[in-house]
Order: structure tokens, then sequence, then C-alpha cells
């Protein structure tokens, strides 16, 4: 669901632009909070595995196409204002290295991708684990926020064309259409953000921000069942490199080759762009020129290498963005 430039006025645009920055202010702030030595890093691998599988679209209609938002999952990985900074730091790369996403729509983009489905998905799944603690919950949960923020996400993509459109499309059509597409690209959304989570727990639960303290730690007892031993927990009992390692690879193959098999149908905007008529409102992108631009198509550039790349490049801002709100913390603490 990303906005090209000249659906919205510069009025709204440059409003949204405000939202955002003021959102990933809030963000910088207070993700010194949810970073430490497991989910700084994490945050830098959530992001670029974002990247990744929003390469993949997957069919979710005739002629309609859907991919992952990505906000409802790394806020449950890495807490929602770190998510904030993921998803803002994936459209960022996207929009100046591979002219997807218009650049005066980032404002719009970061507030309906970032902000508005982190922040719908963090509440709604708190709600869930909050009334059932447990890992069962931690994956339904999981499943539940991810479906929901991507049709209120489009339901808010609709308010703002209705507040400042540059085509004069009736609003209740537009967000009927938005809503209807984005429940089913939701689905898809919930699917992936479940079995993600669920991956993650099974493997490392002390990496999943939305688990703590719901996982019982590990505990030994001796063969007279008196002496109990808790097992030691944390980064200093796990190493976290070699789970990154694995990640970073499956994110690679991800966008170096499972790529080529994503769907080339329109996405649920676009389509419902075209089906409503303000598809040709589009402007071209300032970096549309660029051999990166449409992920390599521009300039003949296989998409898998493309892929690769941004996935570098993602993973490489990504840390180094965590890695400096988390010295901050360090420093103020």
């Amino acid at each position: 669901m990303h906005v090209p430039d000249g659906f919205f006025t510069a009025s709204v645009s440059i409003g949204a632009a405000v939202v955002a920055a003021a959102g990933v202010s809030v963000a910088l702030r207070n993700a010194k909070q949810e970073l430490d030595d497991r989910t700084a890093p994490m945050a830098g691998l959530v992001a670029a595995f974002i990247f990744a599988v929003q390469m993949l679209n997957f069919p979710v209609a005739a002629g309609t196409s859907g991919h992952l938002l990505g906000g409802a999952l790394a806020a449950i990985l890495v807490g929602p204002y770190t998510a904030v900074l993921c998803v803002a730091v994936v459209l960022l790369v996207q929009g100046f290295f591979f002219a997807d996403g218009g650049l005066t729509a980032l404002g719009i983009n970061i507030t309906l991708m970032g902000i508005v489905t982190a922040a719908v998905a963090w509440g709604i799944f708190r709600l869930i684990v909050r009334v059932a603690p447990n890992r069962a919950a931690i994956v339904a949960g999981s499943f539940v926020a991810a479906l929901v923020s991507v049709p209120v996400s489009a339901l808010a993509f609709a308010a703002l064309f209705a507040i400042g459109g540059t085509a004069p499309i009736d609003a209740g059509a537009v967000a009927a259409a938005m809503g209807g597409t984005h429940v089913l690209i939701g689905i898809g959304e919930g699917l992936i953000t479940a079995v993600t989570v669920s991956s993650v727990l099974a493997v490392r639960p002390d990496l999943v921000y939305g688990a703590r303290g719901l996982t019982r730690p590990l505990v030994l007892r001796t063969a007279d069942g008196e002496r109990v031993v808790e097992a030691p927990q944390g980064p200093e009992a796990k190493p976290i490199r070699p789970f990154l390692v694995g990640a970073g690879i499956v994110s690679l193959l991800l966008a170096g080759i499972v790529s080529f098999f994503a769907s080339s149908s329109p996405d649920g905007l676009e389509r419902v762009a075209e089906d409503k008529g303000f598809l040709g409102q589009a402007s071209d992108h300032l970096f549309g020129g660029f051999a990166l631009a449409d992920y390599g198509d521009v300039g003949g550039i296989p998409v898998g290498v493309a892929g690769v790349l941004g996935v570098l490049i993602t993973l490489a801002v990504g840390l180094g963005i965590a890695h400096l709100v988390r010295r901050r913390r360090k420093v103020t603490t």
C-alpha cells in the first residue's frame, strides 16, 4: 500500500509529514526503553526481513495482490515504538533507492504503514495476551492484531483521501473498496505475522518482545525432586548471533530468490485506484530513472539482485539507528 506522489494535495501531504515526523520523534524517545542487547540487533534484522517480505506480493483476488505492511510483526517482535522506526527505515530505503512510494507521500506512508499499523496491532495484541497470557494467545494475538491493522490502515487512507484527495471520487466508494480489499490482504498479513512470531517463539522466545514475562524459564530438578536449579536466561546464556545470522540468510533468500515468484498483479491500493478512476493522478517518481527503480526493472537489474541489495541497505540503516538509540539509553542511564 505504498502511496505514490500525486494522490493527495500539498496541504494533506504536509500535514501527514508533520504527523509522521512527530510520530518518529516520539518513537525515537521511547524506543530506547525497548532496545537492549537483544532487541537492538533484532531491530535491524526485523527491518531487513520486512523489506524482503514486502517484495513477495501474494494474490488475494482475481487481478489483485497484497504484501506485508509489517507494523504488527515489528511491534510484537521488538516493541511498538521500535516498530515505527523499523517501518520508517524500510519506507525510506524503498523510496530513495527503489522509487517505491512517493517522496512527497513519505509522511503519508509512514503514518499509514508505520504509526497506524503498529499502534492498532499493539493495542489489540496486548488486550488478547492480557486475557490469556500464554504462548497460544501470543500466536493468536499476532494473527488477529496483524489482520485488523491492515484494513484500519486502508480506512485511514480513505479518510485522508476524503479530506484532500486530488480526484473528485466519492469518499464512501473509496472507503468501501479499500476496506474490502484490505480485509483480504489482512488475512495474508495475519498468517505471515503469526507464522513468523510462532517460529521465533519456538527457537528463541526471549527475542519476542511481546512475550516477555510470559515465557517460563527452564527449570532443572534433581532426581529426588527437592533441588530446583533455574537455567541461566538472557543473552549471556544464549548468544544471539547464530539466530541473527540464520534469520538474515532467510531474508536474503526471500529477497534474492523467492521474489522472482511474487505476484505481478497490482496491489490493493493500485487496484482500487484503477477501478475508481484516480490511478492517473499518480505522478512520476523523482528517482524513477535510477538503476534500482522498480526493484531493478528500470536498470535491467534482476529483481533478486535488487532485493539482496535492499536487504543489506535496510539492515545497515536499521542497525545503525537502533544502536544510536541504544547508546542514548546507556548515556542517559
